[in-house]
Order: structure tokens, then sequence, then C-alpha cells
């Protein structure tokens, strides 16, 4: 079950109607079976999975939390609950690694044995990755490692601590939520909120504008270049790389709005995922602003652990660039996600650099009159940030290395003449849905500028006169309808980060 589906839109009103209705102590439990019947309308059996990796880290915390109050030598202790802690990580990770690295594996491996003429591994075996695997073993285990730390107690409560992990809004794609938020968050009774009502729906709405009018419409653009990339070269190629980093934004941001709207209608408050990346100035300043529950989780409990900033500007490029490597291999199990990682830590390197030679050319001869922080400045650092970010998204798009040069090659001969023939309006998308497509991205671009700088755009329409909000609802209602994709000449298009 997806969100821009028919099931969904009939499965989420009976979903917070019985839960209003029920009574405090029984809502937990009523969320915990509505969330993994939303999961197993995937494939049932993988249930089984999400019941494991709970098991596993329910039982790990709750030993957690029993060896740090025992009585005795305090290095035996946690000597303890350190093999625990790395026991419980083995057996989540080895699951998720089976499922989502065991052919990248295989295939590495015979590479390897064919160097050395030792013979191939064989792997007759096709087995589905499982929707969102990466994201609620990742959440599992940021709560072990918290209980671990001290930074959160370790959940008695059998149940209570599943519906943490299985949380249908976010369960799939996030966010990553932390237990510090979401596991408190279901500790206290939810009283109906009207004006949670009216801001879920907002939000609901305005991820469903993301969705299914910008990312799926830009989606046939994408598909069409980087589907056929011997056909297309240039300009054409350059408007489609364009156009997924549009996709991507729009596609991981809508479900991760859908979600906090969904949350919201149940009285719950989830992290807001994405703000305004693509306003950033700075690749670094990209990070902090692009799929925020990941970096932070990344940031957290990987590079904090293996030194950070704290050893020396050498260690901290290299904890950076293992770091971005990881994000990468979880992105995806090729060598293209782990390269797409890796351009955007050595992205950050070089800022790093660049600063410091600005800081010595500074102190040298001044700032020639120049501001540093001056309009033409800004625009700048944006257009060339947002260039090399779309450049790294060719490794993400392409998704194997061989591809990714043949795209980059195709870009590299480049025809001006396809900028004003008008053969853009040949991927598959009309004149008419073009120009729907280019006005709901600048709509995109309005709402992002505002609250790049801080303004809560949602609120502002809430606290509008009745008949202001319910035009705008009712008109984005409307270009949902008429100029969303879905229908009969569209497969219902599942979220882009459901493959991970």
């Amino acid at each position: 079950m997806i969100f821009n589906s028919v099931e969904f839109i009939i499965f989420f009103p009976i979903v917070v109607f019985v839960y209003y209705i029920l009574p405090h102590k029984a809502r937990y439990m009523w969320l915990l079976a509505a969330s993994y019947y939303f999961y197993m309308n995937w494939n049932p059996l993988y249930v089984l999975l999400l019941f494991s990796c709970t098991f596993v880290t329910y039982v790990s915390g709750l030993i957690l939390d029993k060896l740090k109050d025992t009585k005795g030598s305090e290095k035996n202790c946690e000597l303890k609950r350190k093999l625990c802690l790395v026991g419980c990580l083995f057996v989540c990770l080895g699951i998720l690694g089976f499922f989502k690295y065991r052919d990248f594996a295989v295939i590495n491996i015979n590479r390897v044995l064919g160097i050395l003429h030792l013979g191939q591994l064989t792997w007759e075996h096709s087995i589905v990755l499982p929707v969102g695997i990466s994201f609620y073993t990742l959440q599992a285990l940021g709560y072990l490692i918290d209980v671990y730390r001290g930074d959160i107690y370790a959940e008695k409560n059998f149940f209570r601590y599943a519906l943490f992990i299985s949380f249908f809004p976010q369960l799939v794609a996030g966010p990553i939520e932390r237990s510090k938020n979401l596991l408190v968050q279901l500790y206290t009774p939810k009283k109906f909120d009207y004006e949670n009502f009216r801001r879920g729906f907002v939000l609901m709405l305005w991820g469903f504008f993301l969705k299914v009018v910008i990312a799926d419409r830009a989606a046939i653009i994408v598909n069409t270049v980087y589907g056929n990339p011997d056909e297309y070269k240039g300009f054409l190629v350059v408007a489609a790389t364009f156009f997924f980093a549009i996709q991507i934004y729009c596609d991981f941001y809508g479900y991760s709005v859908i979600a906090r709207g969904a949350a919201r209608f149940l009285g719950i408050e989830l992290m807001d995922n994405f703000n305004a990346p693509y306003f950033s100035q700075s690749v670094k300043e990209f990070w902090r602003r692009w799929h925020i529950s990941l970096s932070g989780w990344f940031r957290d409990y990987l590079y904090i652990p293996l030194g950070g900033n704290r050893k020396g500007a050498l260690r901290k490029q290299e904890n950076l660039l293992a770091v971005f490597a990881v994000s990468g291999l979880w992105h995806g199990a090729s060598v293209a996600f782990i390269v797409w990682g890796l351009l955007n830590g050595i992205y950050q390197i070089f800022e790093d650099c660049f600063k410091r030679i600005k800081e010595m050319v500074k102190k040298l001869f001044g700032d020639a009159g120049e501001s540093a922080n001056c309009f033409s400045r800004r625009v700048l650092r944006r257009v060339v940030t947002f260039g090399l970010v779309c450049f790294a998204w060719i490794f993400f798009r392409a998704g194997q290395m061989s591809d990714a040069l043949d795209i980059i090659g195709k870009m590299l001969q480049f025809d001006w003449i396809a900028m004003f023939d008008g053969s853009i309006y040949g991927l598959g998308v009309s004149r008419e849905y073009f120009k729907v497509l280019v006005v709901a991205i600048l709509a995109l671009g309005y709402v992002d500028y505002h609250k790049y700088k801080g303004t809560d755009m949602a609120k502002v329409l809430l606290s509008q006169e009745w008949w202001f909000r319910l035009l705008a609802e009712a008109g984005l209602i409307f270009v949902i309808m008429l100029f969303g994709c879905y229908g009969t000449e569209y497969d219902t298009s599942e979220f882009i980060y459901f493959q991970f």
C-alpha cells in the first residue's frame, strides 16, 4: 500500500476514526495492528523480518538496561554490554546485508576469484528486497545505541516498542525517527485536536502535489532519457538530469510531508526531513538540509564515534569520506552509489580547503571592498552547489558505473540547437503539460524560498480567513486531480526511496 493509492485513501480515514473512538489505553495497539497491516500489503512474509528486527533490538535493549544496573565489576559489566550491543548489531546488519548486498558481494567476490583463477560462486535464488528494511533497521539500531549510551530508557512494553519501529506513516521511507522523539510521544494519550487535523490536511495536500504533479511528471522525462541514453545527447541529457534532481526531491520530500501530515492527524509530530536543500550555498549546507534524519543518524552514530573533527584535519577528511561511502552503499548495492557518496564527501573537503585559502588571502589582502554575502555571490554559490549536486545525481540515477559514464559522455556532446527547436517536448511530456510542470516547480521554489528564510507556509495559510483557506485548499485539490499523473494511462508510481 502506498500513499498515492485508492487503498490508502480508504485505509487512512478508517484508522483515524477508530483511533479516536477507542479508549486511550487501546489506541497504540490499534495503531500497531494498522501498521502491520499496512506493511503486509507489500508482502505478508516480510513482516517476519520487521518482527525479528523489533524482537531482537527489544530484548537487547532490556539486557543492556539490566546490565547497567547489575552489581559487580564495572569493567566486566561494560564488556558484557558491549558484547550485547555488537551481537545485536551483527544480527540486524547481517539480515540487512543478506537481503540488500548478497548479489553485490557475490559479483565482486567472483571478480576476485576470476583474477586468481579459483572458480566462481553461484547464487541462483532471486529474493526481492523487503521494502523499508534499511529505514526500520537504522531506526531500531539508533534506539539500541541510545539505550547503550544511557540517552533513553529501555522500553519495557513490547507492543509500544513494536509500534515505534513500525509506525506506518514513516515505516517504509522515513523520516528515521529517534526514540527521544517518537517513542516518548507514543506514551502520551492523544486527544482529538482540530488544529492537528487542519495542519495534517494541508501537509498531506502539499505532499500529494509534490508527488503526483511534479515528481511523477518529471519522472517521465527522466525515464525517457536515462532509459535510452544512446538516443539522446547534450542539452536533453542535461535537462533530464535537472529534472531528476527535481523528481527525487519532490518524490522523497513529498513522502515525508505526507507522512508528517498523516501522523499529525493522530496527534504525533514527526521531524521535518527536508529544509529547502536546493537553496543551499554549499554542499555542506545541502547535507544539513537534505534527508536530515539520515544525515543526523550517520553523524551521531558513525561520524562522531569515528572521531569526527576532533583528531585533526586529515582524520576529519578520512571520517567524512568513510561516512559518505557508507551512505552511498546504504542507498544501493553498486559502485555507482559509493561514487555518488564519495563525490559528496570530496565536494565538502574541497570546500573546506577553499575556505582556508580564502581566509589566508583575506588576511594578506583584506576584502578588497567586496561583500562576502552580496546577492551576486549568494546566487553564484547556489548555482555552483546545485550544479555539483546534479552531477553527483547522475551516478545515483544511473545505478551502474558504466551507465553513469555513458550519460556523462553523452552530456559532453552538447547540441545547442536542441535548446531551441522544441526537442524537449519529445521526451514524453506534451508542451501543455510541460508548462504545467514548470509552473509547479516555480510554485515549489516560492514555497521553499520562504521556508529557507524561516517562514512556515502551512502556518501562514492556516492563519488566513476561512474563505481564503478554503479557496487555497480547493485549488490545490483541483490541481492534483486535474494534473496529477494517475489513472489508466499511468501505473501508480511508488516512491523512489522504497527501493532503499
